[in-house]
């Protein structure tokens, strides 16, 4: 079994407000999750165009984990309101 990390930086040019970014957010978040994974805000909760989400994945495949981040990026490039900056991942084989 293995254990996926992934930590996504995201830009959101119009946001003007804390409420406008948590807009994008929550719709980013709710079509993350459509992927079996967990979805939260870990970093910068107080600028209003910039996000940091993390999200876990675990998986019996390392391919599936590889491949997620492209994954990832597809569905933070189908929301017009957001820009992907970056994407740091960390994927592990779990501890027995």
């Amino acid at each position: 079994m293995y254990v996926g990390a992934y930590r996504i930086e995201i830009f959101i040019p119009a946001s003007n407000s804390l409420k406008a970014k948590r807009s994008v957010l929550q719709s980013l978040k709710a079509k993350l999750a459509q992927l079996n994974v967990a979805v939260a805000e870990v970093d910068g909760q107080d600028l209003w165009q910039r996000a940091v989400i993390g999200v876990a994945a675990v998986s019996g495949e390392v391919g599936y984990l590889d491949e997620l981040p492209n994954r990832i990026e597809s569905v933070i490039q189908r929301e017009p309101r957001a820009q992907l900056l970056r994407i740091e991942r960390d994927v592990r084989p779990m501890m027995e």
